[in-house]
């Protein structure tokens, strides 16, 4: 039986671009799931770097897509839009959506939503959709990681990071991770990297050829961009990959393209928001395949740093601007 539903509910928005405090609990309408989506109840909602980009008016929602902030929800399913034949009302899910994450009911494709994976609870769920999709298509399809390769994820202690070093040392990558201070470089290690670089006192080029007998690195995951970029290509090894998903350092630099072209080198990027909803059902169909097993059997697991009321949501980012944390950040109804 379809629950009765409010006609409203509260959601976390912003009338203005601004700093963390610009997060305010706002009455919002609840979605109508269209043709082919459900309406979940919101347990959790993960917080993401887009999300801050969002908040502070430099990564506008694609067209059609909430304004409402929040990228991967985690709960139950309470209604089920015209066509919709995957979830049943009262499934739990997890799910990717384009945005209208922070608030108590959201709307998401079928197909872009996931069971929960077996032992794992809504909270933790909740971080996996954001991170396990972009890891996925950007190490395992844009990058081919193969079993035997080296890869190497800066910001190793981030969502992304915390989950890239999992996921490739558990399709049998030597994993090399970069991190800003010592206890970070030990969590590294603690999830699996076979070397971990603070980069704060350590060159991570030299580092990386160390660790490959001077080789180089088959593959590099790169969320900094700026002057990473060359160094990038310096830490490769011939015919590597370099996969680009952020820029937190610009997306901008002075780069010898000879190093690119003599090296033989691939250096592609993506984003993961504006893509169709098909491109990223295809995502959820393999990580469901492929790696639903390993987080059933405990052989990876979403990090959480720390959890926060949705109320709280001005308190999430701060931390996460703050990059002291290690894993995900979760706001939770």
């Amino acid at each position: 039986m379809m629950p009765t539903l409010p006609e409203t509910m509260t959601a976390i928005g912003f009338t203005a671009p601004g700093g963390p405090d610009v997060l305010r609990p706002e009455t919002r309408p609840v979605p109508k799931p269209a043709a082919g989506e459900v309406l979940v109840e919101v347990a959790a909602a993960g917080i993401n770097r887009p999300d801050v980009l969002q908040r502070l008016g430099g990564y506008a929602p694609p067209p059609g897509a909430s304004d409402i902030p929040g990228l991967e929800i985690a709960g139950r399913v309470v209604a089920v839009g015209d066509g919709g034949s995957r979830f049943a009302i009262g499934d739990p899910v997890c799910g990717l959506v384009t945005g209208g994450g922070y608030a108590q009911y959201a709307s998401v494709h079928e197909s872009n939503a996931l069971p929960i994976p077996v032992g794992l609870s809504l909270i933790e769920a909740a971080a996996i959709p954001e991170t396990y999709f972009t890891v996925w298509t950007n190490v395992f399809q844009r990058g081919r990681l193969k079993a035997g390769e080296s890869f190497m994820v800066h910001g190793g202690t981030s969502g992304i990071g915390t989950t890239a070093i999992q996921l490739a040392k558990a399709f049998g990558a030597t994993v090399i991770a970069t991190a800003g201070s010592n206890e970070k470089c030990a969590a590294c290690r603690e999830l699996g990297a076979d070397f971990a670089v603070n980069y704060r006192e350590q060159d991570f080029v030299s580092a990386a050829k160390e660790a490959t007998g001077g080789r180089g690195v088959d593959l590099i995951l790169d969320m900094v961009g700026g002057d990473y970029i060359s160094r990038n290509y310096e830490a490769a090894a011939e015919s590597g990959r370099i996969v680009q998903i952020a820029f937190l350092n610009g997306p901008k630099a002075e780069v010898d393209f000879r190093r690119l072209m003599m090296k033989r080198l691939t250096h592609t990027g993506s984003t993961l928001r504006p893509r169709t909803i098909a491109e990223k059902a295809a995502i959820a169909a393999e990580l469901e395949g492929k790696v639903w097993p390993l987080l059933a059997q405990g052989r990876c697991k979403p990090v959480i740093h720390a959890t926060f009321p949705f109320a709280e949501a001005a308190a999430g980012h701060r931390l996460m601007e703050s990059n002291a944390h290690i894993g995900k950040i979760v706001l939770t109804m």
